[in-house]
């Protein structure tokens, strides 16, 4: 109805996987990879999880379209079955001849039979299961039997397990460690972040045959705000904005049109809008408050209000087993008004040589609201890599940073995690009287951490910010030259020649010159540094390795603990 009305040549927001329609943004093309590196390698399992709705069936539907010619795929789409069942699925799909009434044996001999044909004759079979978080405990211990089918140099049968975040839960279950330690390569797909968003739209409709923007700004942040970011819902609550517009003649999707589009898609109402404005109203009467503070400690004046909403931040998990499955979200710091401006430099913030050190790491200003000490917090950490960040110009805080080459992530792990990867973070300390405030971790010394609250240097002990560590905190760091995905073998470009200098350095050898090929030396170069570093060792570079080699390799980084290796953590 709408198509013709805007001059479409095709519906752009339906929610079918057409890969036409795959916006490959940074953390979708890295799940690509995962997947044709499923298709290559031999043998393991391959694992990509996400949220429903974040585009994991799309990017399999293009995977599909890239299967090379040598290989044989069996497509499982709807796994909810008993092992006896999942076996003739996969006979079914591979064309493997049986005798009716087939037992569990007999299924299993006839695949093993297949499989060694198939590798007599060159070529790759390879199982990709939809909806994974379906198979029982029994299934899954059934497909692991299946990879132990294998010559003397060769896993006869590639596995690529898609589900949601379910499974990955269920992959740690103790009866299936064994089935866990195959995994060679693991993704986690998480929601887009705004700027991600806009994009995502903009592509879809310039696919369908328009490149004019059929929504307004305000409405795009409504949209983000109502969504989180899940491609599958932008869709859908979009669609029905486009017919909303058409119905009323409109020329754009103004805010009104989403917010009608929005109940009858989510059952959301508009009145949550103004409840909203209620908190910013005494958000900002702290803030009135906190002025004369603010001018104290010697912080500059925040001229916006930190309103959390909830984009994701993609993260990527490459050489590392996955522990950053379960995404947090991304800071959204929402001004209520237009503001002037932020007048304040790197330099205005204090630092740890000026700051005084307050004796209670607990105490800090009734004023300091969670919101505001986030928004503090980021302007200290960006200050640490010499940039000023003004929340009310860049409200989405990991575009900015990679506006200047860098990247930041949410991680997941312990303070032994944290003092390996070396690199300044941000944390949220929670108290169980006074609330929860963010803090930038700054340094270790010795038996204690330094850090900043709402503009106070703080110290406390090893062993008290272990028993309060939440496990979860945010880092920058510097991406490669060149960098655009993951590294795989047989990956080209000028990335490869920048880690194959930084590979011999850290190995004290000469590096072999120009050497543009992601060849066996260096991805054994890489996987032995993964394993210094206590990495899965898959031999693949990406951005969980490169945090590591980030801290120990680039001196003109910021450090938590000074240019000496780290190895380990002993608390008091």
């Amino acid at each position: 109805m709408y198509g013709t009305y805007f001059g479409l040549s095709d519906l752009p927001f339906s929610i079918a996987p057409d890969p036409r329609y795959l916006y490959l943004s940074q953390q979708h093309r890295e799940a690509l990879a995962h997947l044709q590196y499923g298709l290559s390698c031999n043998g393991g399992f391959v694992l990509l999880t996400g949220e429903v709705g974040t585009g994991k069936t799309t990017v399999c539907r293009s995977l599909l379209e890239q299967v090379p010619e040598h290989t044989d795929l069996a497509f499982i789409l709807n796994p909810k079955c008993t092992a006896q069942e999942l076996l003739s699925a996969i006979c079914q799909e591979l064309a493997i001849p049986l005798n009716e009434g087939a037992n569990l044996k007999q299924l299993t001999d006839a695949i093993h039979h297949h499989l060694l044909d198939a590798h007599a004759q060159g070529r790759q079979t390879v199982l990709l299961i939809d909806e994974a978080q379906n198979l029982s405990t029994e299934v899954l211990e059934q497909i692991r039997l299946l990879t132990n089918l294998e010559t003397n140099t060769h896993k006869l049968l590639q596995i690529i397990l898609l589900g949601q975040p379910e499974l990955a839960d269920k992959l740690k279950q103790p009866e299936l460690r064994q089935l866990s330690q195959r995994i060679t390569a693991r993704y986690h797909l998480a929601p887009l972040s705004f700027s991600e968003m806009k994009a995502y739209i903009a592509h879809r409709l310039s696919v369908a045959g328009i490149e004019a923007a059929l929504f307004r700004n305000n409405s795009l942040r409504r949209l983000y705000r109502l969504t989180g970011g899940v491609p599958r819902l932008i869709n859908v609550i979009c669609d029905r904005a486009l017919l909303g517009a058409y119905v009323q003649r409109l020329p754009r999707v103004d805010l009104a049109t989403l917010n009608r589009a929005a109940i009858e898609v989510l059952g959301t109402s508009p009145a949550l809008t103004r409840w909203q404005n209620l908190v910013i109203i005494s958000v900002l009467l702290a803030l009135v408050v906190t002025g004369g503070w603010l001018a104290q400690s010697r912080w500059p004046a925040i001229t916006g209000v930190s309103q959390l909403a909830t984009p994701t931040l993609p993260v990527i998990n490459t050489g590392r087993v996955i522990q950053q499955e379960e995404q947090r979200p991304e800071p959204l710091i929402t001004p209520t008004s237009e503001p002037e401006p932020a007048n304040q430099s790197a330099s205005s913030i204090p630092t740890p040589t000026d700051a005084v050190t307050q004796p209670d790491p607990w105490q800090w200003p009734a004023a300091l609201t969670t919101d505001l000490s986030q928004v503090m917090a980021y302007q200290y950490l960006f200050s640490l890599w010499g940039l000023d960040y003004d929340p009310t110009e860049h409200p989405v805080v990991c575009p900015f940073a990679r506006q200047h080459r860098l990247e930041c992530a949410f991680q997941n792990g312990d303070l032994d995690t944290v003092q390996q990867q070396n690199h300044p973070i941000i944390f949220r300390l929670e108290h169980p009287e006074k609330g929860a405030v963010y803090a930038t971790l700054l340094r270790f010394n010795d038996d204690r951490a330094d850090l900043m609250v709402g503009g106070q240097l703080k110290s406390m002990s090893l062993m008290e910010l272990a028993a309060n560590w939440p496990h979860s905190y945010v880092l920058l760091w510097q991406l490669p030259p060149h960098y655009q995905a993951p590294l795989h073998p047989g990956s080209r470009g000028e990335t490869v020649i920048w880690l194959e200098q930084q590979m011999a350095r850290w190995q004290g050898r000469s590096p072999r010159r120009k050497n543009r090929h992601y060849d066996k030396i260096l991805v054994g170069d890489i996987r032995a540094f993964q394993r210094s570093k206590g990495l899965t060792a898959d031999g693949i570079f990406g951005p969980q390795t490169s945090i590591y080699l980030n801290a120990m390799l680039l001196n003109d980084a910021p450090r938590l603990i000074g240019q000496q290796e780290i190895t380990s953590v002993v608390y008091p």
